[in-house]
């Protein structure tokens, strides 16, 4: 196997990057990215693309700066499922972690579905520890196209910037 190493950049994602991300998970997700790139233009929100030469997005993730006081909430973390394992995942956390510092903020947190066991010892790796758990729920779409309301619980993590 022949290895090729290609620089990547890490930018925020713009709405006309979004037909070119439809990997990164349903419509109904994808509404979900279109709702939080309106909040970046109003500083609530910084949504990143991690992208190779082509510019093209490989990995997109956000901090939420206004969900909690005191610290950025890291959500929406997805790597293109031909790219995972590859590194882009941490370099995505890592340029997450930064937007929380440069907002002078002193902690990022995030939250993994109690199912997750992979992501759970990933984020551990990267230096998170659980300080507790909570229910969260989304909207999916389903099979058939329609929308269900999923609810899970989750463990929050925490790490110290």
């Amino acid at each position: 196997m022949t290895q090729v190493n290609l620089p990547v950049s890490v930018r925020a994602l713009t709405a006309g990057d979004l037909p070119r991300c439809e990997w990164a998970g349903s419509s109904t997700h994808l509404d979900y990215v279109r709702r939080a790139l309106v909040r970046a233009e109003h500083g609530e929100v910084a949504y990143l693309a991690v992208c190779p030469p082509s510019d093209l997005p490989v990995a997109i993730g956000g901090v939420d700066f206004a969900a909690k006081a005191g610290v950025g909430t890291v959500w929406q973390l997805v790597v293109h499922p031909a790219l995972r394992s590859c590194g882009l995942g941490t370099h995505l956390v890592r340029a997450c972690e930064t937007a929380v510092t440069e907002r002078g903020l002193p902690q990022a947190e995030l939250s993994v579905e109690h199912g997750n066991v992979r992501a759970h010892r990933w984020y551990r790796r990267l230096g998170y520890v659980d300080v507790g758990e909570r229910t969260e729920e989304w909207d999916v779409e389903t099979a058939d196209s329609a929308t269900a309301r999923h609810r899970t619980v989750c463990t929050v993590m925490r790490k110290d910037l």
